[in-house]
């Protein structure tokens, strides 16, 4: 029996298993695919996939089958352009800008001398972040200029991608920002992540609490997710005590087990009932 459903995964984490399960419980008939396991021959009709859910961590599996698949006929969720544009935090940027969307301040440098002269105009602190990259990797806060220069130039031996200078304005806020997860044009649910540090990412130990939803916020979250042409994603905001609230990111392949637990809403299946009535 063909697919209903294909969940393209590269790592196998709470998510993908909670997709899975909810397939079952509705009748679903859900395909795993391993990504690493995945060969497409471009040049042949492809196989039955169903509607493909695009759950690989990897931004460049992530990026490179989706292409193949979409080029071949296969709708997947979300598209090409979505992973292109929110997989980069400077394109998310300038497409949340172009649609009115309130967002931090930013600068992007392409040397070590273009960076540290933008930060010694602007002033102290700002966040320096890769283009491309996730979970709070390589995020780092400059206070001043010994600090910038020791962090610029040990980037400056990375891959090219690390070489590009992305600087955003240290955020006055609470120590909290907010992930709201959107399918199709409605925030299903939403959670504070709160931290004593800085960087409030789940994966560097962040708490979890629910946050209402408010018309403010999500009406600049469509726009977010629009922005970036996407279906199921997850977006970032922060509580600026000077704008309000802004959108840091949009995150493509996002991860919700956190926001289920805290505020028991089943968003596996409303990813799923998503992705049955998409046009294919």
């Amino acid at each position: 029996m063909n697919p209903d459903v294909t969940i393209l995964y590269d790592s196998i984490r709470w998510e993908e298993k909670a997709l899975l399960e909810a397939g079952k419980k509705k009748d679903i008939n859900i395909q795993m695919v391993d990504c690493k396991k995945l060969a497409l021959d471009l040049e042949k009709k492809p196989e039955d996939y169903g509607v493909v859910i695009q759950r690989c961590v990897s931004y460049y599996r992530n990026l490179h089958s989706t292409a193949a698949l979409e080029g071949m006929g296969v709708k997947v969720i979300n598209c090409l352009n979505t992973g292109v544009f929110a997989g980069n935090k400077l394109f998310t940027h300038m497409l949340l800008k172009k649609s009115g969307v309130p967002t931090p301040d930013a600068t992007v440098a392409f040397s070590k001398d273009a960076a540290i002269q933008a930060l010694e105009t602007d002033g102290y602190p700002k966040v320096i972040k890769p283009t491309v990259g996730s979970w709070g990797r390589l995020i780092s806060k400059l206070n001043d200029k010994d600090s910038a220069e020791g962090i610029i130039e040990s980037r400056e031996t990375m891959y090219p991608i690390y070489q590009i200078h992305y600087l955003e304005e240290f955020v006055k806020r609470p120590p909290r920002d907010i992930r709201a997860i959107m399918v199709g044009d409605k925030i299903v649910a939403a959670i504070y992540r709160k931290s004593e540090h800085w960087k409030t990412n789940m994966a560097l130990g962040g708490i979890a609490e629910p946050c209402k939803v408010t018309q403010e916020m999500e009406e600049m979250c469509i726009k977010a997710k629009q922005a970036v042409q996407g279906d199921i994603v997850g977006v970032d905001l922060m509580e600026s005590e000077e704008k309000g609230l802004v959108v840091h990111e949009v995150n493509n392949t996002t991860e919700y087990k956190n926001t289920v637990r805290v505020c028991d809403v089943d968003i596996p299946s409303l990813m799923l009932d998503y992705a049955m009535k998409v046009e294919r």
